[in-house]
């Protein structure tokens, strides 16, 4: 089924947006990982699994409507330098995504493709849930400080 050629862009725009979401977040999950805060990688490394999910279901949708996939292309990396800034990037990166992600919607809508605004609805739940996550960390290093919030993020547990 042939799609819709400025949908097709968007989603493309959307697929660059999911896979630099997967390179940032698996380098922010292993320097947490490396530095001992196992709580950190293990939310982030699921957010970074989220993100490989999006753009499987990107690319289907994109192959199905006859359009190309473009994977070599990656929009800017943003690695925080610490916890703070690595919870403050992803989610000014979310924060993007879900604007994206409306607006997608809006587009599919407008060339009366609903299975694809659908798919697009069901990414920007996963998002919004990455934003509420991040929020919640932010509010929790303003109110108790780094320090007492890094200490909470180390996992002791064996798995």
């Amino acid at each position: 089924m042939k799609g819709n050629d400025n949908l097709l862009n968007v989603l493309n725009s959307l697929l660059a947006d999911e896979l630099t979401a997967i390179n940032q977040y698996m380098v922010h999950a292993e320097m947490c990982e490396n530095w001992g805060y196992g709580k950190l990688h293990k939310a982030i490394y699921k957010q970074a699994i989220d993100e490989m999910h999006h753009a499987e279901w990107l690319i289907e949708r994109i192959i199905f409507l006859e359009g190309i996939p473009i994977v070599s292309k990656l929009n800017t990396i943003r690695i925080g330098k610490n916890i703070p800034e690595i919870i403050r990037n992803d989610y000014e990166d979310e924060t993007g995504a879900v604007k994206s992600y409306n607006e997608g919607i809006k587009l599919a809508r407008e060339v009366k493709d609903e299975a694809t605004a659908e798919l697009l609805r069901k990414i920007l739940n996963m998002e919004e849930s990455h934003i509420d996550w991040a929020e919640i960390q932010i509010e929790q290093i303003e109110q108790m400080g780094v320090a007492n919030y890094l200490v909470g993020q180390i996992d002791d547990s064996k798995d």
